[in-house]
C-alpha cells in the first residue's frame, strides 16, 4: 500500500509517519504517541502518500507492540485502503448537491426568462428585478422565484402590468 515490495524496509515510526498526508501526520503522530505512552488500541481513518506519490484513504486499526518483557516497543496493526468507497461516497454527495443546485436554479431561470419575455430585458436585468424583490422582502429567491414561475404561468407574459404585480406581491403569498 505505501508502495514498497515486501521485506525492502523496516517500518519504524519515523518511515510510516513520512508516508502520512501533511494534514493528517500531526493527528497520527499524537496517536501513535498515545499508544506508545498509555498502551490503548486505536483505529484512524486518514490519508497516506505512497511512493509513487498517490493518495489513499486508509483506516488503520492498531495496538501497542510488547517485547518478551511486556515493555511497549511499537504499535502494531493493519491498514484497509478504503480510497474507492471514500472517493465513490465524495461523488455521489457531490452529484445530490449538483442536482440540487441545478434544480433550484432551473426554477431560477424561468423566473429570469418571463421577465425577460415580459420585458424585453436581458437575463440579467431579469436575474436584478428577482434578486431586488427578494431583498425587499426577504423572501429566499428561490422561494420566490417558484411562486412567481407558478402564479405568472397562469398570466399571459404580454400583459406586462399583470406580471408586475405578481411580482410585486408574491412574497404575500408566500407568507401564508
Amino acid at each position: 500500500m505505501h508502495g514498497y515490495q515486501p521485506g525492502t524496509v523496516n517500518p519504524t515510526t519515523e518511515l510510516v509517519l513520512s508516508h502520512k498526508h501533511p494534514d493528517d501526520k500531526p493527528t497520527v503522530a499524537q496517536l501513535i504517541d498515545q499508544v506508545r505512552r498509555l498502551g490503548i488500541p486505536f483505529s484512524s481513518r486518514h490519508r497516506i502518500i505512497d511512493t509513487a506519490g498517490n493518495i489513499h484513504v486508509v483506516v488503520v486499526v492498531g495496538d501497542r507492540w510488547t517485547a518478551g518483557d511486556g515493555e511497549v516497543i511499537g504499535t502494531t496493526g493493519f491498514y484497509v485502503d478504503v480510497t474507492e468507497d471514500f472517493d465513490a461516497d465524495v461523488r455521489r454527495s457531490l452529484d445530490e448537491v449538483v442536482a440540487t443546485i441545478a434544480a433550484r436554479r432551473a426554477t431560477i431561470n424561468q423566473a429570469i426568462g418571463m421577465l425577460m419575455l415580459a420585458h424585453g430585458v436581458t437575463a440579467e436585468k431579469g436575474f436584478a428585478m428577482l434578486a431586488q424583490r427578494s431583498q425587499q422582502t426577504n423572501v429566499k429567491l428561490r422561494e420566490l422565484a417558484a411562486q412567481f414561475v407558478k402564479e405568472a404561468a397562469a398570466a399571459p407574459l404580454q400583459d406586462t402590468a399583470r406580471i408586475d404585480e405578481i411580482l410585486a406581491t408574491v412574497h404575500e403569498r408566500l407568507r401564508r
